[in-house]
C-alpha cells in the first residue's frame, strides 16, 4: 500500500495526473467495507421478519383479528424501532430455528425460554416473563408426585424446553420413558391428553392457565422447572445493534406499566384455577344456555354477545328466579329501582331481563372516559354494573394519587380493595364498597367469556371441516357417476 502512494506522488510530479487518479481510485477500493449493522439494514428496509409461534399465549387469529401476548409485544416493538412486522408464523418451533439461522427471519418469539442447547447456536433478548414447568395428565388416573412414580412414556415436542429438560432429567432416572415427536405442538399434546392418546407431557404454566378453562380434567402432577424467563431469539453474532435496542424497549416497557397492563390482559384473570366451577360452567354451556342464547344474540347491540352470557353466568348461572340476599333478581341480577328505569315490567322474565341488563351495561360502557383502551373499557363498566359508577370513580380517583393509572384496569383493580378500608373510603366521595368483589367479579366473568369464545370458535372449525368432507365425498360421487 505504501508503495502505491510513493508510485502516485511521482506521477503527479510529472503531470501525469489522469494515471494518479486511477492509482487513487484503486487504492480506495482496497479499503475495507465496513457492513451494515442488523438494526441498520432493519430500518433501511422498514421490515423486520418475525417468526412466530401460532398457540394462546403467543399468537392467534380470532374474530376481531391478530391477536396474543406475544404478537402485541412484537407490534409494539415494531412500532418502537419504526419498522413493518412481517410475521413468519408456524406451529413448531423446530420449522422455525433453521429460518433464524440461515437469516430467513430476524428474530422468533412464541413463549420460548432459554435452553442450554440453544443458547450454543442463538442468542437470547433481556427477558420479559417467567414461567414454571408442568408435569401433567389427565384427570382419572393416579397423581404421580416425582419422576419415579411416572408409569407411563412422557410424550414431548422435538427441539423444545420440554424436549431439553426431559433429556437432562432422563440422566437421573434412566428408567423413565420418554417419547419425542415432530409432528405435533405443546398445544396438540394437550389435546391429544385429553383424548388419551397419550399419558403424560409437561406444559409451561401460563399456557397451562389457559388451556384449562375448556380442558378442566387437565391436572397438574408436579413442577418439572420453577421458574423459567421468557426471551426473543437472535442469531448468535458480535452484532448487539438489535440487542441493545431490546435492552431500552423492555427497560421502557417495564417502567411505563405497558408490559404489566399486555399481562394483565392476557393473563390476569387465569391465575386461579377452580376445577368444580369450570366443570359446572361448561356442564351450563351444553344444557342451559342454549335456552337463552338467542336473547343475548338478539339483545347485545354492539356488545359481543358471548360477554353479555358470561356475564349473566356470573351473575345467577342463568337462571332466570335467581335472588340474592340484597332483593336483585332474575337472569341479570337487576334492581328494582333499575329494572323500573330500564322498562323492565318483571325481573322474572328472562328475555326482559337480558334486555334490560344489556341495555344497562351498554349505558355504563358509554360512561367510560374515551381515553381509556378499547380492551379495558369492558372491565371498567362490568365494575360499574356491580358497585356502580360512582365508586368505580372513586377507585379510579385512588389509584392515581397513590401513583397509579387510572386508566388502566391492571393498576384499577389493585386499588379497589381498598374501598373497603375506612381509612381510604372515608377520604372518597361514595364511601364504603366491596371492591374486592368488583375485581372477583371481573376476572370471573373474563373467564367464562373466553371459555365461551374458544367453544364457539371451536365449533365454527368443526363445522367447516365437515362441510369440506361433504365437499370431497360430493365430488367423489360425482366422478363415480362420470366414469
Amino acid at each position: 500500500m505504501e508503495y502505491i502512494i510513493r508510485l502516485v506522488n511521482v506521477i503527479q510530479k510529472n503531470g501525469l495526473r489522469l494515471l494518479a487518479g486511477c492509482l487513487l481510485f484503486v487504492l480506495s477500493a482496497c479499503q475495507p467495507i465496513v457492513p451494515l449493522t442488523k438494526l441498520h439494514q432493519i430500518q433501511q428496509e422498514k421490515t423486520l421478519k418475525v417468526g412466530i409461534l401460532f398457540n394462546p399465549t403467543s399468537y392467534f387469529v380470532d374474530n376481531s383479528g391478530p391477536a396474543g401476548f406475544e404478537y402485541d409485544l412484537i407490534q409494539a416493538f415494531g412500532e418502537y424501532i419504526d419498522a413493518e412486522i412481517e410475521l413468519v408464523p408456524s406451529y413448531h418451533v423446530a420449522e422455525l430455528l433453521p429460518k433464524l439461522e440461515n437469516g430467513q427471519v430476524d428474530l422468533l418469539v412464541g413463549g420460548l425460554t432459554a435452553t442450554t442447547g440453544r443458547s450454543k447456536n442463538f442468542r437470547y433478548s433481556p427477558p420479559y416473563y417467567y414461567v414454571s414447568q408442568k408435569l401433567v395428565y389427565k384427570q382419572g388416573r393416579q397423581r404421580p408426585t416425582s419422576f419415579d412414580k411416572v408409569d407411563a412414556p412422557i410424550t414431548v415436542a422435538t427441539q423444545t424446553s420440554h424436549h431439553e429438560s426431559l433429556l437432562r432429567i432422563k440422566g437421573e432416572y434412566p428408567e423413565l420413558q420418554v417419547n419425542v415427536t415432530q409432528s405435533a405442538d405443546p398445544n396438540e399434546l394437550l389435546e391429544m391428553l385429553m383424548s388419551e392418546e397419550i399419558d403424560y407431557t409437561l406444559a409451561d404454566s401460563h399456557n397451562l392457565s389457559l388451556v384449562r378453562r375448556y380442558y378442566p380434567d387437565i391436572s397438574v402432577a408436579f413442577t418439572v422447572e420453577k421458574k423459567q424467563a421468557l426471551s426473543w431469539l437472535l442469531q448468535k453474532n458480535r452484532d448487539d445493534s438489535l440487542y441493545a435496542l431490546m435492552i431500552e424497549f423492555f427497560g421502557q416497557m417495564h417502567e411505563s406499566g405497558e408490559l404489566l397492563a399486555l399481562e394483565d390482559r392476557y393473563f390476569g384473570h387465569v391465575e386461579k384455577f377452580n376445577y368444580v366451577d369450570t366443570r359446572l360452567f361448561m356442564k351450563a354451556v351444553d344444557k342451559v344456555l342454549p335456552t337463552y342464547q338467542s336473547w343475548f344474540e338478539e339483545y347485545s347491540g354492539d356488545l359481543d354477545w358471548r360477554l353479555l352470557a358470561a356475564q349473566s353466568y356470573q351473575e345467577s348461572h342463568w337462571d332466570p328466579r335467581a335472588k340474592s340476599p340484597t332483593g336483585v333478581r332474575g337472569i341479570m341480577m337487576l334492581t328494582q329501582p333499575t329494572a323500573k328505569q330500564l322498562g323492565v315490567k318483571s325481573r322474572l322474565d328472562a328475555e326482559s331481563n337480558i334486555k334490560g341488563g344489556a341495555k344497562y351495561l351498554r349505558q355504563l360502557l358509554r360512561r367510560i372516559p374515551e381515553r381509556i383502551a378499547p380492551h379495558d373499557r369492558p372491565w371498567f363498566a362490568l365494575a360499574a354494573y356491580n358497585i356502580g359508577w360512582g365508586h368505580v370513580q372513586d377507585a379510579r380517583r385512588l389509584t392515581q394519587s397513590k401513583g397509579g393509572n387510572p386508566d388502566k384496569w391492571v393498576d384499577v383493580k389493585k386499588h379497589l380493595p381498598l374501598l373497603r378500608q375506612k381509612r381510604f373510603y372515608k377520604t372518597t366521595r361514595y364511601g364504603f364498597a366491596r371492591g374486592d368483589e368488583a375485581v372477583n367479579y371481573v376476572s370471573n366473568i373474563r373467564r367464562y367469556y373466553d371459555t365461551l369464545v374458544w367453544i364457539d370458535e371451536k365449533s365454527e372449525q368443526e363445522e367447516k371441516i365437515e362441510q369440506m368432507k361433504d365437499q370431497v365425498q360430493q365430488e367423489q360421487q360425482e366422478q363415480k357417476v362420470t366414469l
